[in-house]
């Protein structure tokens, strides 16, 4: 049986299949725009100045400048009494680790931060001092943090003094400005151990001016500055 439309109805038919067509089209314009604009927000959001993570616990970093060096050999501490001047020294420590002091001897000193050796000190100093505070000043010393990545000179870093995450890298040439993304640096902490901590750092605040907390490094750190994400 053939069937024929009349121009109406033809009309009609085609009609319904244009709107069809439109209606489906709208759709998958305000899905786009709906995907576009959660892309958007997210690429407007600041990241958080530092992101911490640890291999164990994911703790946040607390690392101050004077914690930051640990006394080693060839070191050189000046140790100042307040109360009690007559007990100050300005020494190198060691070979074998050890300070010679008045009253008490032979001092184990490497390994501990300045803090530490000041509650040490305050401990066996007690019955001569006459306030009870001791302040340990690391006047040299050395050591080794590795900057890779994005930037102009990476390789090893030798400081002598407390030195961040940002500075290193400028001492390093600075940021490759054609490739480094300079909102996920990234701080590899080696805790001993087989034991690593992982810092991200958001230094692009630094570059624009806005405030942030300053990132000190600790020995052997490794600053590691990744490259954009190239969409072409």
């Amino acid at each position: 049986m053939n069937t024929t439309f009349t121009p109406a109805v033809r009309q009609q038919a085609l009609g319904g299949a244009v709107s069809g067509l439109f209606a489906s089209r709208l759709r998958q314009l305000q899905f786009f725009l709906g995907l576009l604009s959660l892309v958007f927000a997210a690429g407007c959001e600041t990241p958080p100045a530092v992101v911490a993570s640890d291999s164990n616990s994911g703790k946040q970093d607390t690392t101050k400048p004077q914690d930051v060096i640990t006394v080693r050999e060839g070191d050189t501490l000046r140790i100042s009494f307040p109360g009690t001047p007559t007990l100050d020294t300005t020494q190198q420590v060691r070979s074998d680790g050890r300070l010679s002091l008045s009253i008490i001897g032979e001092l184990k000193v490497v390994g501990l931060t300045p803090a530490e050796l000041e509650a040490e000190l305050v401990k066996q100093y007690a019955p001569q001092l006459l306030s009870k505070e001791v302040n340990v000043t690391v006047v040299s010393s050395t050591f080794d943090v590795y900057v890779t990545g994005a930037v102009m000179r990476p390789g090893k870093l030798t400081s002598n003094k407390p030195i961040t995450a940002f500075q290193a890298i400028m001492e390093s040439g600075g940021f490759d400005q054609t490739r480094a993304n300079t909102e996920k640096v990234l701080v590899i902490r080696d805790e001993g151990g087989s034991k690593y901590s992982y810092y991200t750092l958001n230094l692009k605040l630094i570059l624009e001016g806005r405030p942030t907390e300053s990132f000190y490094l600790k020995p052997s750190d490794t600053v590691q500055v990744p490259e954009k994400l190239r969409l072409f």
